[in-house]
């Protein structure tokens, strides 16, 4: 069957991805709107906005109703924030309810905020796994105590039964067929599911490489302006950077490389190209960066 999720389907074929913010509110008349998006997915930032499950279904469902995308997708591909942060096991498990809501109206990726710890990344991917999807996870996690397993090896998922009827009418997939295609890429390579990280304080990046190395993840940021904020720089968002922030993009970037996952920084018209060539495959960018980057890359599907 054809990819639902553009974005994995771009990176899939080695190519890099772009993306940009929901303007407005989150309603149906904007998601009719945003269906001729020229990014590759859109980013639905609950960190600091309201957080609105109900606005972000009916934005689904106008994306839906406007027609097929000119790539030919149901809809452009689009991820999450979330008002909680990846603090630690315990502050996830007891927001993981907030991965459930946002899933269950038919999103394709969740990017969590301020992670500091691979067991909160742990709780944050089994979240958004159904129980019977068992790709990567041991004979051992079931029925056993899971302090027992190492921070990072997965154990059961925990998405539950229920939403999954809402989720299946936004990607034009029967109940059954969507919840064995909702699955975390690139770890099951079937999945349609976008999972992030956001290294982006001191604390997140002591462990970048633990948590980037959990399995599940398909991408990370360094998030520069709360690092530089973590590191004591009031507004140091954009570049040039001081020393200390161009070392935690490299460590960041570095732990991304060693888990073979993909890396996400901002890109502009002037330094799309070399920043491509660095290896940065997902960019926070406008238009006319998108566009410089597509044609440096050979682009051929439509946007």
């Amino acid at each position: 069957m054809p990819r639902i999720n553009r974005a994995i389907e771009l990176l899939e074929a080695e190519q890099p991805i772009y993306y940009s913010g929901v303007r407005g509110s989150l309603n149906y008349r904007n998601g009719t709107v945003h269906r001729d998006t020229w990014a590759d997915y859109l980013i639905v930032e609950f960190e600091h906005g309201a957080f609105d499950p109900v606005g972000l279904g009916e934005f689904m469902r106008g994306l839906v109703d406007a027609g097929p995308t000119r790539s030919g997708h149901r809809t452009p591909a689009v991820i999450c924030t979330l008002p909680t942060d990846g603090t630690d096991e315990n502050v996830m498990r007891a927001n993981a309810w907030m991965v459930k809501q946002v899933l269950a109206r038919g999103v394709h990726g969740i990017l969590l905020c301020h992670v500091e710890s691979p067991a909160a990344v742990k709780v944050f991917v089994e979240s958004a796994r159904y129980p019977f999807q068992t790709i990567g996870v041991s004979d051992s996690a079931y029925g056993a105590n899971e302090s027992g397993k190492g921070e990072t090896a997965l154990g059961q998922g925990r998405r539950g039964a229920g939403g999954q009827s809402m989720a299946a009418t936004i990607w034009g997939l029967t109940p059954q067929e969507y919840v064995h295609r909702a699955d975390v890429w690139p770890l099951n390579p079937d999945g349609e599911l976008l999972l992030g990280l956001k290294i982006e304080n001191r604390r997140a990046l002591a462990n970048a490489e633990a948590s980037t190395s959990v399995p599940g993840i398909a991408f990370a940021e360094w998030g520069p302006g709360d690092m530089g904020m973590s590191l004591g720089h009031a507004d140091a968002h954009d570049p040039p950077y001081p020393p200390d922030m161009a070392a935690a993009r490299a460590r960041v970037k570095g732990a991304c490389d060693a888990a073979g996952i993909f890396f996400l920084n901002s890109v502009r018209p002037h330094d799309v190209r070399e920043l491509i060539d660095e290896g940065v495959m997902i960019g926070s960018a406008t238009e006319e960066a998108a566009r410089v980057g597509r044609k440096y890359t050979k682009r051929t599907m439509p946007w």
